[in-house]
């Protein structure tokens, strides 16, 4: 399908922040650790995550809606991946995440390669060299990741880069090995931080969330029945906040994961941002902090420092694309550097189209000179979900109307976006393709 945004409007009203994908889809591959039944509560309805159920229906797993937005899984006698559902397989890169449990589960078997964003080269060598170490051989093919599973034994694993689904693929593999592992150099996300909490409450004790390094005690059989709800996700809070900062417009945005915006806030108030948060509370998940954010109308100046990602506690990978479109309107030069991914700073250079001025340096850098009155077109969505939804930011404030062609990159990671930008009084028509 594809978006017309009449663009230029000032927006106003509440967000509220949905479950995070990423913590969704990791759950639900958790869940095959599990021999009792798994409820997974408030999941969010996107695309990524009926990818991820339609490949567990597949191979044999239970797994139904119920009151509207919960998953229930119930674990299968027998897992058989021979029917295995490789179209949607192969349209997530989260499939990868199915490697660290299924090696409790099968001696052998062989899974799709990846898919998902593209972002240039992804290696998938952190998750073979930290599997490897818990007796674990993998050998990636053109298509397949095909596996062989020795005597699993517990590991001292130094992860070869701090990735976040490679981390939690690890954590899933020392879970079921009964006694001590650790994970060093771990990522330590607001995904990888909810997978410890879910397996804690299954009864892995876990030492060191949210930190480099986790110390795991696994146990031999996980068989319990568990409802855990999901925390909300940081991504879209920022997405949000993008959004306000680039209109120039007065939102509140509710339940916002403050300790994965602390720094991207601080970065914005920098830059002239003015907003008001709320005292914290907890997420249904008893652990995440929340705040409601109040943005105000606001004068941006460019920051003279490079905005750039590092690992939690730093600003967040994925949250990096956002400040594009908030540099548009900033005045002055801002230097992004996208330091992980060789291919999404070109994707910046998609918002020349709407008359800014995005200047690419080198495959990982882009300066934007701002301020520049955005103007409304027609642009076919990147393959990648943040630059994606960086150009529909860029539409909402770009006067006149545009037309967002192919926006299924958007619908892996935002559930209803259109419905809920217009409550805030933008103009966005879904245009069904016939």
């Amino acid at each position: 399908m594809d978006f017309q945004i009449e663009g230029g409007r000032k927006l106003n009203g509440t967000a509220v922040t949905k479950t995070s994908k990423n913590g969704a889809v990791v759950l639900l591959c958790a869940s095959l650790l599990n021999k009792g039944k798994t409820t997974l509560k408030n999941m969010p309805r996107i695309e990524e995550v009926s990818r991820i159920i339609e490949v567990l229906a597949s191979i044999g797993v239970g797994v139904r809606w119920e009151n509207q937005n919960d998953v229930v899984i119930t674990p299968p006698k027998k897992i058989s991946l021979s029917k295995i559902n490789r179209a949607s397989a192969e349209k997530t890169r989260s499939i990868i995440l199915f490697l660290g449990p299924l090696i409790h589960i099968l001696k052998s078997f062989k899974i799709p390669q990846a898919g998902g964003c593209k972002l240039g080269s992804r290696t998938v060598r952190p998750h073979l060299y930290a599997l490897e170490k818990f007796g674990v051989d993998i050998e990636a093919t053109s298509k397949d990741y095909e596996v062989k599973v020795g005597k699993l034994k517990n590991a001292d694993v130094v992860m070869y880069e701090s990735g976040d689904t490679a981390t939690e693929n690890a954590i899933m593999a020392a879970s079921l090995i009964s006694g001590k592992s650790t994970i060093r150099f771990s990522a330590s996300n607001y995904m990888v931080q909810e997978l410890c909490f879910f397996l804690s409450d299954l009864g892995v004790k876990i030492e060191g969330i949210g930190t480099p390094l986790l110390t795991i005690y696994g146990v031999e059989e996980i068989k319990k029945d568990i409802e855990y709800c999901p925390s909300e996700d940081p991504i879209e809070s920022m997405l949000f906040l993008s959004i306000a900062a680039t209109t120039n417009s007065a939102i509140k945005i509710e339940r916002c994961p403050i300790d994965f915006l602390a720094l991207e806030l601080l970065k914005l108030e920098k830059m002239g941002f003015k907003y008001k948060a709320s005292k914290t509370y907890k997420a249904l998940n008893g652990r995440t902090n929340l705040v409601d954010i109040e943005t105000r109308a606001s004068k941006l100046t460019a920051l003279e420092e490079k905005i750039h990602p590092l690992p939690y506690p730093g600003l967040n990978i994925d949250n990096l694309p956002f400040f594009v479109p908030i540099a548009t309107q900033a005045k002055g030069k801002t230097l992004i550097h996208d330091w992980v991914y060789e291919n999404r700073a070109i994707y910046y250079m998609e918002l020349n189209k709407l008359g800014a001025e995005v200047i690419l340096a080198d495959p990982h850098r882009v300066f934007i000179e701002g301020p520049t009155e955005l103007k409304a077109t027609e642009i076919v969505c990147p393959p990648a979900l943040r630059p994606a939804a960086i150009i529909l930011i860029a539409m909402l404030t770009a006067e006149g109307i545009s037309i967002l062609r192919n926006v299924y990159s958007i619908a892996r990671g935002y559930e209803d976006l259109a419905e809920r930008l217009n409550k805030l009084g933008a103009s966005v028509a879904v245009l069904e393709k016939e």
